[in-house]
């Protein structure tokens, strides 16, 4: 299957792609740009409001409102207006900033942390905001990467991209808590996990950094299922569309195959 390339504005590092399915619309960040970006798919209308640090990704709230992550702090952005109004702040070290996210069924804010602009071995957290507190949940992490819940919701995964595992956690959707259970994938090749989403079934897409794929995986008996090749190295991050189809982001690398590294694109729902 061909990936479509939606979108290309010679950026970095493309992440943090989220669908809003009750308005048809596209979310997603260029991290050292601190561009939060806003794609109409029937129209290909694309907006942008730039931050002033490195942002990481989105929350959803409603039409054309998100809440966007970013070193600063969590803005609100309007994209009708293109204004974006600082709401709050989770206090990290001043060598991080934050990276991928997740809302949980009741509306907690998940996010990790990394090291900034260098990475360093075990800085990197997990952390949860609700109700204007927020507390840590996972620690000792080197890059804070994916998280998906179950179809259940009783099951977070989580990817600590250098550990090139996906750990499995129980979580307590009444206190937020997590505890770790067991590794579920071991990535053997040239990818490492970053970003990834949740299917139907209740697999996992896995963009793989290094890789040019996204994998396809089974969390309970932890096999690879199926790969869609990209044409460039660094995947880092997949959501589904109301189609059924996969938006993907990218990022630049040295490698002389970086076709569009730092682009978006698209797999139509063809079953994959």
């Amino acid at each position: 299957m061909q990936a479509q390339l939606v979108f290309y504005a010679d950026n970095e590092l493309l992440e943090g792609p989220i669908f809003d399915y009750g308005n048809s619309l596209l979310y997603f960040v260029s991290i050292f740009d601190g561009l939060v970006y806003c794609y109409e798919p029937s129209t290909k209308k694309i907006l942008s409001v730039k931050l002033d640090s490195p942002v990481s990704n989105i929350y959803i709230k409603d039409k054309k409102n998100v809440l966007a992550a970013s070193k600063n702090g969590f803005y609100e952005i309007n994209f009708n207006t293109l204004q974006a109004k600082f709401t709050f702040q989770i206090e990290i070290d001043d060598n991080a900033r934050f990276n991928d996210g997740i809302e949980d069924a009741v509306g907690r804010l998940l996010i990790g942390t990394m090291g900034y602009p260098e990475i360093i071995p075990n800085l990197g957290k997990v952390f949860s905001f609700y109700k204007g507190q927020y507390k840590i949940i996972i620690e000792n992490t080197d890059i804070s990467n994916g998280l998906a819940f179950s179809k259940d919701n009783s099951l977070l995964y989580f990817i600590d991209t250098p550990s090139k595992k996906v750990a499995k956690y129980s979580y307590d959707m009444n206190s937020g808590d997590v505890k770790f259970e067991d590794y579920i994938i071991e990535f053997k090749e040239n990818g490492s996990p970053d970003g990834m989403c949740r299917d139907g079934d209740g697999n996992l897409w896995i963009a793989e950094w290094g890789g040019a794929c996204l994998s396809l995986w089974n969390p309970s008996s932890g096999k690879k299922l199926k790969v869609l090749d990209l044409p460039c190295p660094n995947v880092t991050s997949c959501t589904f569309d109301d189609k059924g189809g996969l938006y993907v982001t990218t990022a630049k690398s040295d490698n002389q195959d970086n076709n569009f590294g730092g682009g978006l694109f698209y797999f139509e729902n063809s079953n994959f």
